[in-house]
């Protein structure tokens, strides 16, 4: 079975060009198909500070492999001890924030 998906919405501007704002470092101006300009969008400094940020970001590991290691270590040397008391404080006080939560949506 083959459908065509179609949006059906029709551009009222189509964009023909993107090009630096004259007059304007930093500032991005577009051109309609008919050649008057469009809307223009500055770009600071802080938001590109926040991209390159972002980019380190993204080359920063979620987990420390190092301490996932020395758990693993520790577990098969017998050496991980499981606190049964703490284990249940956080389980009971994620299970509060959890239902607060709810009852706050």
């Amino acid at each position: 079975m083959k459908m065509k998906i179609d949006s059906g919405i029709p551009s009222s501007t189509p964009v023909t060009r993107v090009a630096e704002a004259p007059g304007r470092p930093g500032t991005i101006a577009r051109t309609t198909a008919s050649g008057a300009p469009g809307d223009s969008v500055e770009i600071t400094s802080l938001s590109a500070r926040l991209n390159q940020l972002e980019g380190v970001l993204a080359g920063v590991p979620v987990v420390d492999g190092a301490q996932v290691q020395a758990i693993k270590d520790a577990i098969s040397e017998g050496r991980f001890q499981v606190d049964s008391e703490v284990v249940a404080d956080r389980l009971l006080s994620s299970v509060k924030e959890l239902l607060l939560q709810r009852g706050a949506a």
